[in-house]
């Protein structure tokens, strides 16, 4: 608790700013204090009390004045802040990086610093917690190459004002994020995938791998079985790759892609029917391959980072020669195969293939080839496989036929 005597002593404590500094100078003209002691007494530095005084000499005004600069040449001016709300408005997830990219892409001259856009989003109400997070680079691993990986997902079905439901088939190339295929088709089938997956092909030629999740058409949860898609990959020489089960961010570019799809495009959009579907996805597959900057790719576009792949689908799928020392198998339509009596299933989508068997380095058991991959191991003994994927069996799998070796 204060005393009397200090309460005596700071009189100015219930004054104005401006009434406070006018009885500082005039205590220190009248000599009642050092500059020193009064400067203590106010709490502030020396250089404060010495401006005060100096305005008070000059018959200044005691407030505080305004820090606002009396002239601001860098202030962005009407017309490009306009041009950014405009922009902002037509893409209202993209956020300040990447608009000052684009707008600089465009040929625009004088586009303020990101921090500055983001100002003038944030003040004009364009800002909000989604748009932020979402905004956020996350650096991921990538292949090499163009065409050494393409990644491939359905995003989910939506149901469009028709009643009907859409699913969209997006397929993006791993190392330059380069979307390859955004399609509106009416379900997840085999049969909807494949002349989408064939036009790429013949479009951009044959990537080194493929990866895809656990679920129709591109796999089954089966343990010793193969689909359709699988088979036909190794037919054209393609790894086929398969995320962990419940491992969504093995696919990560692809999960990135689809979150992008659903919160720049279809967000802001209803779609009526597939041919509407098919539009917007064409439009929004240019703009994120060709203008959208992308934070993993430095803000150059995946269009700058991709080329075709220089292996193109062949016109026919030529019969693969196995090397002596490989017993050759049928595979009948229901996916069953015989070796030394025993009958084994291996897939129905192997209906009418060669398969090539061979003894295992393995004791007690036999591996399967097909092509040049090795596809599975069994356990003669127990009659069980101990192996089920398709593995290269050595370098590229469009290099000419080579003998099957086990590592």
């Amino acid at each position: 608790m204060k005393s009397q005597k200090e309460d005596d002593e700071m009189p100015w404590k219930d004054n104005t700013v401006e009434m406070n500094r006018e009885d500082f100078v005039k205590r220190y003209l009248q000599q009642e204090k050092s500059m020193s002691a009064l400067c203590r007494e106010y709490g502030i530095s020396r250089p404060t009390g010495y401006k005060w005084l100096e305005r008070y000499e000059q018959e200044q005004n005691l407030s505080n004045r305004s820090r606002t600069p009396l002239r601001t040449p860098t202030k962005t001016s009407p017309e490009t802040e306009k041009l950014i709300l405009n922009y902002r408005a037509a893409h209202p997830a993209i956020g300040a990086v990447k608009i000052k990219r684009i707008l600089k892409n465009k040929g625009y001259k004088d586009i303020p610093c990101d921090r500055t856009i983001n100002t003038i989003l944030k003040r004009n109400g364009c800002i909000t917690k989604e748009a932020s997070e979402a905004a956020t680079p996350y650096q991921r691993f990538e292949k090499t190459y163009p065409n050494e990986m393409w990644q491939a997902d359905f995003k989910g079905h939506f149901l469009m004002k028709n009643d009907e439901r859409c699913h969209p088939l997006n397929i993006i190339d791993d190392h330059s994020r380069f979307n390859l295929c955004a399609d509106a088709l009416p379900n997840e089938t085999f049969e909807a995938v494949e002349p989408c997956v064939m036009r790429l092909f013949d479009n951009y030629g044959l990537p080194f791998s493929f990866l895809c999740d656990n679920g129709n058409p591109w796999g089954t949860p089966k343990a010793t079985g193969y689909c359709v898609f699988e088979v036909m990959l190794m037919d054209l020489g393609i790894l086929p790759l398969h995320g962990r089960p419940r491992h969504p961010q093995t696919q990560g570019k692809e999960e990135s892609f689809n979150h992008s799809m659903k919160r720049e495009l279809l967000k802001h959009i209803e779609i009526t029917d597939f041919s509407h579907a098919q539009q917007a996805f064409d439009e929004y597959r240019d703009f994120y391959n060709n203008e959208r900057p992308h934070h993993a790719l430095n803000l150059e576009v995946p269009a700058s980072r991709y080329k075709k792949s220089e292996l193109r689908l062949p016109d026919k799928i030529e019969e693969w020669e196995y090397p002596q020392g490989y017993e050759l198998r049928r595979v009948d339509g229901h996916g069953y195969f015989k070796y030394q009596r025993q009958s084994y299933y291996l897939s129905e989508a192997f209906g009418g293939k060669i398969i090539a068997v061979r003894e295992s380095f393995v004791p007690n058991s036999i591996s399967l080839f097909y092509r040049q991959f090795r596809i599975g191991r069994i356990d003669v003994d127990r009659r069980v496989y101990t192996l089920k994927a398709a593995y290269l069996i050595e370098g590229d799998p469009r290099d000419a036929p080579s003998a099957p070796t086990e590592n």
